[in-house]
């Protein structure tokens, strides 16, 4: 059985779980707390950093992008996130590297940490000056979603690809948190609408971090 080891607060841990989803791999959800340095998990990643994915032979894949390339190789074609010709996978790639590095750096890990991490692991108050910050930044990255959105259907173009599943991740957390204001970002907010409605998003919906209740539109699919 794989095991995937993630937070389910963690962006990046959700856009593991979302592409297993889609490609209908069965795994065994592990969850880790990073910033606790545990020793058995470090020999797994001494990064420390989630998602790590286990495979059925004891391959050990860390990070979103390298679970993602992984089964690119390993799976079916037809079941490709990362399509099309050279260009339009470098834009696939393009696009997720966006929300899994910046927008992580710019919004998810600030939020993440004042709004959670702090709090669990008592390292403080949290910041409002950070988290104003935060939010002026997912409001820069929703109006370029706005923008990608309104030149398909998609972010990369004409299918459904790891950069739509990698941003509605990310995006998801912050939703979780009741950060967004969709009413400021109408193309965006119909670009999540359709992703929030697919059979994988189901278990992210699901999620209940103890001593932190979603906002109450998180699981509503007519947000």
């Amino acid at each position: 059985m794989r095991i995937l080891h993630h937070h389910p607060l963690y962006g990046a841990s959700r856009t593991a779980r979302l592409l297993l989803a889609e490609r209908g791999l069965v795994f065994l959800p592990k969850m880790e707390m990073p910033w606790e340095r545990n020793e058995d998990f470090l020999t797994l990643n001494p990064s420390g950093e989630v998602p790590v994915l286990v495979t059925e032979d004891g391959t050990v894949l860390a990070g979103t992008t390298v679970i993602a390339e992984y089964f690119e190789e390993t799976e079916p074609e037809d079941s490709r996130l990362i399509w099309g010709g050279a260009g339009e996978r470098a834009e696939i790639r393009r696009l997720t590297n966006w929300f899994e590095t910046k927008f992580v750096r710019e919004v998810g890990a600030p939020l993440l940490n004042e709004r959670y991490i702090k709090r669990v692991a008592a390292a403080g108050n949290p910041s409002s000056e950070v988290m104003r910050a935060a939010m002026t930044n997912l409001h820069i990255h929703l109006d370029y979603i706005d923008w990608l959105a309104e030149q398909g259907n998609w972010l990369a173009g004409k299918a459904m690809s790891l950069a739509d599943l990698s941003a509605a991740a990310h995006l998801s957390v912050t939703d979780y948190f009741g950060d967004v204001d969709w009413s400021r970002h109408p193309e965006a907010k119909e670009w999540y609408a359709k992703i929030k409605s697919r059979p994988s998003f189901r278990d992210l919906l699901a999620d209940v971090v103890a001593g932190l209740a979603p906002a109450a539109q998180y699981g509503d699919l007519d947000f």
